[in-house]
């Protein structure tokens, strides 16, 4: 009865804190850290201390799963060379460096434990990111901050294992990086597959709630397998949500994935509440162990500070090199789009294609399409980094938004008994991720206001212009099948002129089948101008939206 009533509290508190957070306009997972700590200094609260299993294995696979899920997979793949570089090259700088600092200032340390505790401070927090979503900027910007949560941890977990075994043997770094390519290599083959036979499975289910809840199975069916295997589970249960998520809306009926999406919406507040809430609940259990073992709150303290900075200026270090990389290439491919449209265009007109001064003739249509198809999806990519600039004000954001979270935490919780300092360690890992939360997540609107990044992207009129003539194609082509039908003709011819809605004119109930057609035609329009990069995320997903309500109602309206 005690752990029923705790478990009902705890809801009863993460959506009381979700409605005032919304209300005082300040994140929710810092005020639940901030109530966590308040409970847990009352007199007669006994210590929490968690399992990190509970977190590594039960919490997060779901909640990187649902992220990946929502995360455009043509936004990701864009993204894809600054977030490899975050999640693997910053991670190993950051836990070598802050090694080297903790072993100067700790003694009886070593190297191994140094490093230990930079692999737990390196990897940002994929839950903390979510409070960048609320300050408004670029859709890049939330693109490679969220991609790079969901894949350090993989990362990390590799070293923080690696410097584990190296303070009782010797360990090479030839193991380290053959252990880390296992885990990443093994860990995206056996996500793709699962993400694959999930929706292969799903789309024949007829039962929505049956649906959601081979849903939420799907990322501990990818990431049990893994971690067996010896890879990165969470790295399995990512590219399992990224699989889901392309593929869900070629695959699965509209009924299924609004299922899925108010599911896990729930879902993740649960989750997402009780990480934060559970790291604030931990510290008296965290400072009970440094008091245990000798250690002095004070010292622990100033190391926690000295390794906070130290993790924002390497950060900072790091991504400043990434954005002169990304604008050196964003200026090459600019210098490079006149060439590449004017080889689309002879492409387009049937001629020899030419390529550095040369003519090149491609006779196969298959060849033609395959070539057409990658210019246009690098014309696309070089007016999408324009339009979306990673400059140093976007810079500082990614920077000052890189915050830890429960992962720092959990992962601190898995060191040995034995490990040398191990309760100083987690002491340090709860007050940087407790630190970083309150001091970056609470100050970064403030950040944006004062430096002025881009703003989050605004469909143009040009780009509606161009969707619109996108969904008007999808449905002539439809209307043309039924054209010997009553009142198509009139409609198309109407449509063309782009004074109706495909519910002006073909209202009965005897037309909703070509509606629903149509429907589908343009769902297909446009998640095929999705796999060419040609419009925003956010407008092909205010589109998707738009036609998902409209065959609801349809299909409700048809049942009565």
């Amino acid at each position: 009865m005690g752990t029923l009533l705790v478990v009902v509290l705890g809801l009863l508190v993460i959506a009381s804190v979700r409605v005032v957070a919304e209300r005082v306009g300040v994140a929710a997972p810092l005020l639940l850290v901030l109530v966590g700590v308040a409970v847990s200094v009352l007199p007669g609260v006994p210590p929490v201390v968690v399992d990190p299993e509970w977190i590594l294995a039960g919490i997060l696979p779901p909640l990187l799963f649902s992220s990946a899920v929502a995360m455009p997979a043509m936004d990701f793949r864009r993204a894809f060379g600054a977030v490899s570089g975050l999640s693997v090259l910053l991670v190993v700088i950051s836990s070598v460096l802050i090694g080297l600092l903790a072993t100067l200032l700790v003694p009886g340390l070593g190297i191994a434990g140094g490093i230990a505790l930079g692999a737990i401070l390196s990897p940002t927090d994929a839950t903390a990111t979510a409070i960048v979503r609320r300050v408004g900027v670029t859709s890049r910007v939330v693109t490679v901050l969220d991609g790079e949560g969901l894949l350090n941890d993989a990362t990390a977990l590799v070293l923080l294992r690696a410097a584990i075994a190296a303070s009782a043997a010797s360990v090479s770094i030839g193991g380290v990086v053959g252990r880390f390519a296992l885990a990443v290599v093994v860990a995206v083959v056996l996500g793709v597959v699962v993400g694959r036979l999930g929706l292969a499975v799903r789309r024949r289910i007829g039962d929505p709630t049956v649906n959601t809840v081979l849903s939420f199975a799907t990322p501990f069916v990818a990431s049990l397998p893994a971690e067996e295997l010896g890879a990165s589970g969470l790295v399995a249960a990512v590219a399992a949500g990224l699989v889901t998520g392309h593929g869900a809306t070629r695959r699965l009926p509209v009924q299924h994935r609004l299922s899925d999406t108010e599911s896990w919406r729930t879902v993740e507040l649960v989750l997402e509440g009780t990480i934060f809430l559970l790291m604030g609940l931990e510290l008296t259990a965290v400072v009970e162990d440094l008091h245990r073992d000798g250690g002095a709150v004070g010292f622990g303290a100033g190391l926690a500070a000295v390794a906070l900075v130290a993790t924002v200026v390497v950060r900072a270090g790091y991504v400043s090199a990434l954005v002169l990389w990304v604008r050196t290439t964003a200026r090459r491919g600019s210098a490079m789009q006149p060439q590449l449209q004017e080889m689309n265009a002879q492409l387009e007109a049937g001629e020899p294609v030419t390529i550095r001064g040369r003519a090149v003739s491609l006779t196969s249509p298959r060849r033609i399409a395959a070539f057409g198809r990658r210019l246009r999806l690098q014309i696309a990519d070089i007016d999408y980094f324009r339009q979306a600039p990673l400059g140093p004000r976007e810079g500082t954001v990614i920077v000052w938004a890189g915050m830890r979270g429960a992962v720092t935490l959990a992962a601190a919780q898995t060191l040995p008994a034995d490990f040398p300092e191990r309760s100083l360690l987690v002491f340090v890992a709860f007050t940087v991720a407790a630190g970083s939360l309150l001091l970056q997540g609470g100050t970064l609107a403030l950040l944006v206001r004062w430096i002025r990044p881009a703003p989050a992207e605004v469909s143009s009129p040009a780009e509606q212009e161009a969707l619109r003539d996108r969904l008007t194609e999808a449905n002539l082509a439809v209307l043309d099948r039924h054209a010997d039908e009553p009142d198509v003709a009139a409609f198309r011819q109407r449509l063309t002129d782009r004074d109706a809605r495909p519910d002006q004119t073909l209202a009965s109930d005897s037309r909703t089948r070509v509606r629903l057609e149509m429907i589908e035609a343009q769902r297909a329009a446009l998640l095929d101008a999705r796999d060419e990069g040609r419009f925003t995320s956010s407008a092909l997903s205010a589109a998707l939206e738009n036609l998902d309500a409209e065959q609801i109602s349809l299909e409700l309206r048809s049942n009565r």
